[in-house]
């Protein structure tokens, strides 16, 4: 396989612009709890339910939702009410000259010491400011759009999870076929020893026999090494505690999937794609971030008051207070309005690119999945037929040989299209099945919907 097939569906899951997670964190995984001495039958299910909570992929995610609404919530805090208290107490000795006095009359020269206890609440209110309100409503758009791109990748994960698996049961196939065969070729051998004493066969072919068993058993010892590292790829996804033995309890099926025209696939993925609503609220949030920066070159209004205490001494301190309204009007600020502007300008095209390439990216992975979807269908019915074909000549060449009217020439060869045969089925048949995990992924609804697809009912 395609490891290269899963990589290349998980990238397309997971643009650039998306920016909280990379692919190969979507490979990643937490472990969480203590290992079991019995061994764990693993589901596909419970491995797709192990991936959405302890996938790192899907914790930097949820991470980054986190950081998006602490930005949006700092923003909204500039157009909120702000209260401070303080208090203080001191003992003063004062100098008047240093204060350019000369002529003292009857104040001492110096002054003190004295006493001096305020304490006093602070209050301020943005009245009206056009920058923050575009920035406070720009970052809540940026959070929105964080919230709906977890949810995207909530669906790269299962897709991942499910390639994973489905991988991992495919190895499992590989050592199944691997051992039929070793099975078989270990009785061809037998056979060929037998005639060989019987004086009916020459030694070429138990040399023959020989060399295919052993050529078998390399099989089987790659088909076991492989397999092994798949489980440990899927254990570490899913965050399985370190450790952990687990058995595939879910065979790989087939189950052909209803004919699906692109125009309806489209349609349900630009409805359902959280990454292009994402892509949408990125654009809206860039819109409101280049109105705050006009903003800024734009008069604002706050009020601010403080009341309080004051005096020599807690006892004697007297209430005083003051209420203030001011207007900040930017005359002149070196170009800095304008250079904001051109920024904000600029990241606005950028979103509007991105938003494009997004849905462009959804229409071909449509495409690509379907086509993909037919096509290795098609792969899986010729090759079970090719499958059972070779195991017919394989039948037949073993009969003759074990008849006598044949060298086991003929029984070598077809084995070794057996074991290709079987292996183009067994990859096939894990094609297939991510084609169809990647198409519930194409259409936003991998999370939701991915068990109807993988058993042909979309």
């Amino acid at each position: 396989m395609s490891r290269s097939l899963l990589g290349l569906l998980l990238l397309a899951a997971v643009p650039a612009s998306a920016q909280p997670v990379a692919v190969d964190a979507l490979h990643g995984g937490v472990p969480a709890g203590e290992p079991s001495a019995a061994v764990l039958e693993l589901t596909l299910d419970e491995a797709i339910g192990r991936g959405l909570n302890h996938n790192l992929g899907l914790i930097l995610g949820q991470e980054r939702v986190r950081e998006a609404e602490g930005e949006k919530r700092e923003a909204q805090s500039d157009l909120l009410p702000h209260l401070r208290a303080g208090a203080y107490a001191t003992r003063q000795k004062l100098s008047l000259a240093a204060f350019g006095f000369t002529d003292f009359g009857d104040f001492p020269e110096p002054i003190g010491p004295f006493n001096v206890v305020d304490a006093h609440g602070y209050f301020s209110q943005t009245v009206f400011d056009l920058h923050a309100i575009r920035h406070a409503q720009s970052e809540g758009l940026n959070a929105r759009a964080a919230a709906e791109q977890q949810k995207s990748t909530r669906d790269a994960v299962v897709l991942a999870c499910a390639g994973l698996y489905l991988q991992a049961v495919a190895g499992q196939s590989r050592i199944e076929a691997a051992k039929a065969q070793l099975a078989t070729a270990q009785a061809l051998f037998d056979i060929a020893s037998d005639r060989k004493q019987a004086g009916l066969a020459p030694g070429i072919d138990v040399l023959r026999a020989q060399v295919a068993r052993e050529a078998l058993r390399q099989r089987l010892i790659v088909a076991e090494d492989e397999a092994a590292k798949q489980k440990l790829a899927l254990a570490r996804a899913i965050g399985l505690p370190l450790g952990q033995a687990f058995r595939l309890a879910d065979e790989m099926p087939f189950a052909p999937v209803p004919p699906v025209t692109p125009e309806q696939a489209l349609e349900k993925a630009y409805a359902m794609r959280a990454d292009l609503q994402a892509a949408t609220s990125r654009v809206r949030a860039a819109e409101r971030e280049r109105s705050a920066a006009k903003g800024e070159g734009l008069p604002s209004l706050g009020v601010s008051g403080d009341y309080g205490w004051i005096g020599n001494s807690a006892a004697s301190a007297l209430g005083t207070y003051s209420v203030s309204a001011n207007v900040r009007v930017p005359l002149f600020e070196g170009g800095k309005v304008q250079a904001k502007v051109q920024q904000a300008d600029a990241k606005l095209k950028q979103a509007e690119a991105a938003l494009a390439d997004t849905k462009a990216r959804v229409y071909y992975e449509v495409q690509a999945t379907l086509l993909d979807l037919g096509a290795t269908e098609e792969r899986v019915r010729v090759a079970t037929s090719a499958l059972d074909l070779a195991e017919q000549a394989l039948t037949q060449a073993r009969d003759r040989f074990g008849a006598g009217v044949a060298g086991n020439i003929d029984v070598t060869q077809a084995q070794e299209a057996v074991a290709r045969a079987a292996e183009d089925r067994i990859e096939s048949l894990y094609e297939h099945n991510v084609s169809k995990a990647a198409l519930a992924r194409a259409l936003g609804v991998a999370e939701t919907s991915y068990r109807e697809f993988l058993r042909g009912r979309p």
